[in-house]
């Protein structure tokens, strides 16, 4: 059991060096992926980390073991929207029936809790991020990258500011709203919230997942020494709460659990402005505690041109890997958006050649902002013209689409729900118009597609009346934003379709 003393000493950018033992710590990290592709991810990091991945049974959510070293090519995960060190699981923790028992318990829990190496991996991969920032502080120098390039953005407000930098991709292009996904970005410093979704049957807690932090402020014997001055490590307690079963809310459990936090370190307590957020996941009789790894989703790299509705980069990895790209597969997004699939598709299969359209000038010209972004991103890491990317966007009908019959290898694409960008009504012609212009370009027999709606009924409806040149291979469901969608995995069969108008 750590002590207080000697954990309280560890600070963000402060204190020695990580001894080089430290890196060779085996540690578990728990991430946080899209709900409903925890599969896709846990391929993912066996794939490129060699190692096994356990789903939680709360789901958006897998727990994995790699040596700390192993730190920099986690923060790389295409599929991973946020990560954390675990610092002790429950598999079946059994809270009390009385409130003021159960809330004691977990003020007790704080001092019996492995501390040491989990707040070892988090100065460790805290060390990494002060690296990261003095490399970009030192690119951002540079004329091409002093536009903001960071790996998100404020919705709306980085496409204000960037449009005159961007004129040269998006050229004066105008328009109404794009015809992209419904995942609203939520601005940056709002108290995040468990993404995990629950099964239709289950009458969970109401998403009481609430962040909270215990008051007050003490000094720390131990104070690290930051930027040649002392400085008071401060927290918060996040406390993410899906059950119907706890006698306490998801406040009460952080405010609690957070004091005992704050009496065991002497640690200051500080809601917004924090070095070490501790987390405190309970589901049903499931919790971990943890420290987080990242400070902002990490599904935020692609985008800094947000519309009012921008799918996710980790959804997008998800729905491309879900297709299997294979190396010259021209890959199709004829409804983009903002470009987040294309985007992804460009970044992590750079051989394949990515197409990108949409029908709405204002997306387009939006999109190409983001690609222009992508680039110079690129060339302020490698301090050298960028080399480009696979990925040409166009604006088009997405019912009659200036691509021959059969040249695609795949579809992948966000259709519009009916609900911020379209309407339930308009689906009921558009799907199954855009179901037959996608079996038209798509290659018999080998062409697949994966297209992700919310509208469920109406999708269900428009591909029985295409059955016959498009197969349902697999569904997966997935969480948008707090509404149950679908993503279909389709199959072009042999039979040809039917062609609206002579081609070139």
């Amino acid at each position: 059991m750590a002590e207080a003393a000697g954990d309280a000493g560890l600070g963000p950018g402060a204190g020695p060096a990580p001894a080089p033992e430290d890196a060779e710590l085996e540690t578990v990290i728990g991430a946080t992926v899209p709900t409903g592709f925890e599969q896709t991810a846990a391929e993912e990091v066996q794939e490129k980390l060699g190692s096994a991945s356990r789903i939680s049974r709360d789901r958006g959510k897998i727990y994995f073991a790699v040596p700390a070293r192993s730190l920099p090519q986690v923060h790389r995960l295409r599929s991973v929207d946020n990560l954390f060190v675990v610092v002790e699981e429950f598999k079946d923790y059994q809270f009390k029936e009385n409130k003021e028992h159960a809330l004691k318990d977990l003020e007790d829990l704080v001092k019996k809790l492995p501390w040491t190496n989990p707040l070892k991996v988090w100065e460790l991969n805290n060390s990494l991020k002060k690296k990261k920032t003095k490399r970009k502080k030192h690119n951002l120098q540079s004329p091409v990258s002093k536009e903001k390039l960071n790996d998100g953005g404020e919705e709306g407000g980085a496409d204000q500011k960037d449009t005159n930098d961007h004129e040269d991709c998006a050229q004066n292009i105008a328009g109404g709203e794009p015809a992209d996904s419904q995942d609203t970005e939520q601005p940056q410093g709002v108290a995040s919230q468990n993404s995990g979704e629950e099964e239709d049957n289950e009458q969970l807690d109401a998403k009481d997942e609430v962040q909270a932090s215990s008051g007050g402020g003490g000094k720390s014997g131990d104070g690290q020494a930051a930027e040649g001055e002392g400085k008071v490590l401060k927290f918060r307690v996040t406390c993410n709460r899906a059950g119907d079963k706890h006698s306490f809310t998801s406040n009460e459990a952080a405010r609690d659990f957070g004091g005992a936090v704050q009496e065991h370190f002497q640690w200051k307590a500080d809601m917004t402005n924090f070095d070490v957020e501790v987390l405190l996941n309970i589901h049903n009789n499931e919790m971990v505690v943890g420290i987080a790894l990242t400070e902002e989703s990490l599904h935020r790299r692609n985008i800094t041109h947000f519309g009012p509705t921008t799918l996710r980069s980790t959804l997008a990895y998800g729905m491309l890997r879900l297709c299997d790209p294979q190396p010259t597969d021209i890959i199709v997004d004829p409804m983009c958006g903002t470009g987040a699939i294309p985007i992804e598709g460009a970044a992590e299969w750079p051989g394949c050649y990515h197409i990108a359209g949409d029908n709405n000038p204002q997306a387009v010209k939006r999109a190409a902002n983001n690609i222009c972004s992508l680039l110079r991103k690129n060339e302020s890491k490698d301090s050298s013209p960028a080399p480009g990317v696979p990925l040409d966007i166009i604006q088009w009908d997405i019912c009659n689409l200036p691509l021959r019959t059969g040249s695609v290898d795949i579809v992948v694409t966000d259709m519009p729900f009916g609900k911020r960008i379209g309407s339930k009504k308009k689906n009921w012609d558009l799907y199954p118009a855009c179901l037959m212009e996608m079996g038209r370009i798509c290659t018999p027999g080998t062409g697949r597609a994966v297209l992700l709606t919310q509208d469920k009924k109406c999708f269900a409806k428009a591909l029985s009346r295409v059955g016959h040149i498009w197969r349902r291979a697999q569904t997966v469901w997935v969480n948008v934003g707090g509404l149950h969608a679908a993503v279909y995995l389709l199959r072009r069969t042999w039979d040809r379709a039917e062609e609206r108008r002579p081609r070139w």
